[in-house]
């Protein structure tokens, strides 16, 4: 074994956006935006996309500075994790606004679907052509799944769940096709809504994921977690120490399976339930401002190697970093470095 061949360091996708570029209070005190939210940003229109760039240099340059092996663009172009896709695709009314419930139990504006959903066009390709022109290091992009998108928008088309996400799927196997091509070396779908609502993911979440991938050749992750730390805080909401919905991926196509372990404490025995999956397993709590110790980190990595060879092992924090202080978001970044780099050495 090389050092390479372990404990691979990553990111979830978001990293904290300057103040300069986006209203962060504005952020942290509302629900993630589902729709386009204009009004958050600081910088007008002529000259955003530049100051978006400036701000993905920022990212780029503090995870490379951290140590990361596999970093991303930071998701400093979006508002939320999701909403510049969905919004995005044909089939969406960018007049008016749907309602759903978000999965914090609370009305959110949503997109709202009047026709079938397609892709018109790529989303994301000069996000990772800007990423890859920007680093040696191996890349990352993310993108909401099919089934997340389906649980965020008031349909009054298909009036068929399985039928809608099913578009959606084949909507992000296009894009995710252009996204290698442009050069990415994984793509992420995020899927939080699998564990939300678990009752309809055993119905049609695999289905949808597999529909999605559907003759996908590029290393595939899908990230699942409880929500924002900052959201729940913010709500007053615990998270479950359990996932009401992962061993079921391992029937999926996807090659790596994302979970947030570090704040909800789960009980790491339930990764034995993925043997055909790597596993990128959050050992930085972002619910903490306090910064772990690598050797805290490095504990909670060594907690997994009794279900997860250290070959099918990464490690991340929880979920996206977006809420989180850039400053004590670099310093935890640092300390998952130097925590994998302690189990490293120990396994070598």
């Amino acid at each position: 074994m090389t050092r390479s061949d372990l404990i691979t360091t990553t990111v979830v996708g978001s990293y904290p956006q300057p103040d300069w570029l986006i209203d962060r209070e504005k952020l942290r005190t509302r629900l993630p935006p589902r729709v386009r939210s204009a009004e958050l940003w600081r910088i007008e229109d002529p000259y955003l996309e530049d100051a978006q760039d400036d701000a993905t240099l920022l990212a780029i340059h503090d995870m490379e500075r951290a140590g990361i092996d596999v970093i991303t663009d930071g998701e400093i172009r979006r508002e939320s994790y999701s909403n510049r896709v969905a919004t995005a695709l044909g089939g969406i009314d960018t007049e008016n606004v749907g309602v759903a419930l978000d999965r914090t139990g609370e009305p959110n504006p949503v997109p709202r679907v009047v026709g079938p959903i397609v892709r018109e066009q790529p989303i994301e390709v000069r996000d990772v052509e800007f990423l890859r022109a920007n680093t040696d290091r191996s890349i990352k992009i993310t993108l909401p799944g099919p089934f997340t998108m389906t649980q965020q928008a008031e349909d009054v088309y298909y009036n068929d769940e399985v039928a809608l996400a099913m578009d959606y799927a084949k909507a992000v196997n296009a894009e995710i096709r252009d996204l290698f091509l442009a050069g990415a070396d994984v793509v992420c779908l995020d899927e939080p809504y699998m564990q939300a609502r678990p009752e309809k993911a055993q119905r049609y979440a695999v289905s949808a994921i597999n529909e999605a991938l559907d003759g996908i050749e590029g290393t595939t992750a899908l990230h699942m977690c409880f929500g924002y730390a900052a959201i729940h805080a913010l709500r007053g909401l615990e998270k479950p120490n359990s996932y009401s919905f992962l061993a079921e991926l391992n029937e999926s196509n996807v090659d790596q399976v994302s979970i947030e372990a570090a704040e909800p404490d789960i009980d790491l025995e339930v990764l034995s339930a993925l043997p055909d999956k790597n596993i990128v397993l959050g050992v930085i709590d972002n619910g903490n401002p306090n910064v772990e110790s690598p050797e805290l980190v490095a504990r909670r990595i060594e907690s997994a190697l009794t279900y997860v060879s250290p070959e099918r092992l990464i490690v991340s924090p929880d979920c996206g970093m977006k809420y989180l202080d850039r400053r004590v978001a670099f310093s935890k970044l640092c300390a998952l470095v130097e925590g994998a780099e302690l189990v490293r050495k120990a396994l070598l």
